[in-house]
């Protein structure tokens, strides 16, 4: 596609859903320059929230259509309160949809102590923290999961 001219990419692209043109981006940087069209980001929204909804929460300021679908697309997964959640390996603190606070990454540490270099107290008291968050974190979207699958069921 990266010899075809922008307008039909752009066209392309609106045939797809939400979820393919956020991994669209990390194609190249065309790509990500045209998943980016505010229209293109508006036009999802309107689809699956309705025009009422697109007028309602129309961006303002600095922020595009993508930014408002991100938040309202949470708000549908997770609720508005606060919540724990794991996007990838990154956990977040969310409200109402909101990034409020990126509460770090789960990075799967090696137990070897051979080739571990010494750690104080204070780090490893922030492991113990940083594991217990995760844990916390992990079973938040499993316990989101299971009532999901739960209101599936007939």
């Amino acid at each position: 596609m990266d010899g075809l001219p922008a307008e039909l990419c752009i066209k392309i692209f609106h045939l797809l859903d939400h979820q393919s043109l956020a991994s669209a981006p990390q194609v190249c940087r065309k790509w990500n320059t045209l998943t980016s069209d505010d229209e293109l980001w508006r036009r999802l929204f309107k689809d699956r929230w309705g025009a009422d909804a697109a007028a309602f929460y129309a961006p303002e300021g600095s922020r595009s259509w993508k930014d408002v679908f991100i938040v309202q697309d949470r708000c549908d997964r997770y609720g508005l309160g606060v919540r724990i959640i794991r996007e990838g390996s990154d956990y977040y603190l969310i409200y109402q949809g909101e990034i409020q606070r990126y509460l770090g990454s789960r990075q799967h540490v090696s137990c070897d102590s051979k080739d571990a270099p010494a750690q104080s107290s204070e780090d490893e008291q922030r492991q113990i923290s940083d594991r217990i968050l995760f844990f916390l974190g992990d079973l938040e979207a499993a316990c989101a999961d299971a009532k999901r699958v739960k209101v599936r069921r007939p």
